[in-house]
């Protein structure tokens, strides 16, 4: 694998919970392994008033508290490379001084003037942070030659967090903002769920296995469950929440990207271009429902008050009348030869039974039932279980003899435990997805075209479409429990989600 280019790497909202949760943790992670090159640093934009030393001095419990192999005696050597600036980088007078701040680290580290920008600011925020990037003239696009190697040209490149847009017009919006000030091959949308290991081994176990892709379609799978279920509130969040909903938050933005890897084409070749057409022709596939069909193709719900606070619709920071979704799910068909008539369901939801990230595959029963007249309850058809989170691993159920007399049968299960069988811990998402920007792949990325495509598909959820399914949805579910009844009917006779 092409190493990483050393770089600066620029994070605006550099005092956000983003940047000392994830970012900062999940650079240290990297460090630790030996992954970023020796010269790399991190400089820190924001409005608040700190030094280096103090800015270090915050970063550090958040390290020890979320970095997986956190070793006390290789701090100081990685805070050595974490530098702070204090300015409004909405503003153009945050420029001029924010470039000398830049032409001294990278002097002092002998760097080329590569950087990296990553936004981890509000979204508001993006499209006034990437104008003043333009107007200042930091991105050269390989016009300003590396101090270090004269050979070479140097790079900016642009991370964009998600939410990337609230609806359609603003996806578009955002994606005309970035392509003024960078080209397309310079821009990095991301969504950290892509850089968990087992979404990336479902490309792995999908097209490395001939087993498995000759029964991945519609001949063979009755349907596919895709879900991110959390049992905590909204917490603190409830005035974003409220503007955003859980089919925004999650839907459209991480499940959609493990059903692009779930149902797209294989890709020629493994490179970033070939698995991005994939992904766009996937997601261009999917069946945009009609007006009078969207009822009948979601379940939305709140949560009703427990003993630790109010229904939804109680909370501070919430509208009274909020129609703003804590569950959502919905069915999606696919117009391709693949997929015809086979149902994906997608569902997320806070204060639910139980935290789990997974896809289901639930294969046909056969054709012909062998054991009808011994055994007509013959236990459920076949199934793959893809763990996410919080377990990592792949499971598969299927049907075996009960030793002993006769033939009893019952379900059997085999299960691939990826810390167990690969003796490794799990990384944070955000750092191999930051290497990859640094190294310019862009195959765990996403497309400008996919982006807008997936909002297409969702708005029908969104829109005044949805006023209908979203009545009567106050405290419609008990926290704790699956969500409201609407979600069972939604999956349909004969179907039943994964609940255990």
């Amino acid at each position: 694998m092409q190493l990483p280019d050393p770089c600066t790497l620029v994070i605006f909202g550099a005092s956000g919970d983003l940047t000392a949760r994830k970012l900062i943790p999940a650079m240290f992670e990297q460090f630790v392994r030996g992954a970023l090159p020796e010269s790399t640093a991190i400089l820190g934009v924001s409005r608040s008033a700190k030094t280096d030393e103090a800015w270090r001095a915050e970063l550090k419990p958040w390290v020890a508290q979320n970095a997986n192999g956190y070793v006390d005696a290789k701090w100081e050597a990685f805070a050595s490379r974490i530098h702070y600036f204090a300015g409004d980088a909405t503003t153009p007078d945050c420029y001029a001084p924010m470039r000398a701040r830049l032409d001294a680290i990278q002097a002092a580290r002998k760097l080329p003037d590569n950087l990296l920008f990553f936004l981890s600011v509000a979204p508001s925020l993006y499209e006034p942070i990437i104008a003043q990037i333009d107007a200042a003239g930091l991105v050269t696009e390989g016009k300003r030659w590396c101090s270090v190697n004269p050979v070479a040209k140097s790079w900016q490149r642009v991370i964009v967090e998600k939410p990337f847009g609230h609806d359609s017009a603003s996806a578009e919006s955002l994606n005309r903002a970035l392509g003024r000030a960078f080209e397309e091959e310079s821009t990095y949308r991301i969504d950290h769920y892509l850089g968990k290991e087992v979404v990336q081994a479902l490309l792995v176990f999908r097209f490395a296995n001939a087993i498995f892709e000759p029964i991945w379609n519609c001949q063979y799978i009755d349907h596919i469950q895709i879900s991110a279920t959390e049992t905590v509130s909204v917490g603190q969040r409830t005035a974003f929440f409220d503007q955003t909903g859980a089919l925004r938050d999650m839907i459209q933005s991480h499940l959609f990207q493990i059903l692009a890897f779930v149902a797209m084409e294989p890709p020629s070749s493994y490179t970033a271009d070939n698995v991005r057409a994939e992904k766009i022709k996937i997601v261009d596939a999917l069946q945009v429902p009609k007006a009078d069909e969207v009822a009948s193709h979601c379940a939305f719900g709140q949560f009703a008050a427990d003993a630790k606070e109010g229904a939804y619709h109680e909370l501070a920071g919430v509208a009274k009348d909020s129609t703003t979704e804590t569950y959502a799910a919905v069915k999606l068909h696919f117009d391709n030869w693949r997929w015809a008539g086979t149902p994906f369901f997608l569902r997320t939801g806070k204060k639910l039974a139980k935290k789990k990230t997974e896809v289901v595959v639930q294969f046909k029963p056969p054709a012909a039932n062998l054991f009808r007249t011994i055994m007509p309850n013959a236990p459920e058809a076949n199934r793959i279980v893809i763990e996410i989170a919080p377990g990592e691993g792949f499971s598969l159920r299927f049907c075996a003899k009960v030793p002993g007399a006769g033939i009893q049968i019952a379900a059997a299960d085999m299960r691939l435990d990826y810390a167990r069988q690969f003796k490794s811990d799990p990384v944070e998402a955000y750092g191999p997805l930051i290497l990859d920007a640094m190294r310019g792949d862009q195959t765990l990325f996403k497309h400008k075209i996919e982006v807008e495509r997936a909002w297409n598909a969702v708005m029908p959820f969104l829109d005044a479409r949805s006023a209908g399914a979203r009545a009567g949805m106050h405290g419609n579910y008990a926290c704790g429990s699956w969500g409201p009844e609407s979600a069972n009917a939604l999956i349909g006779p004969g179907r039943s989600w994964n609940n255990t």
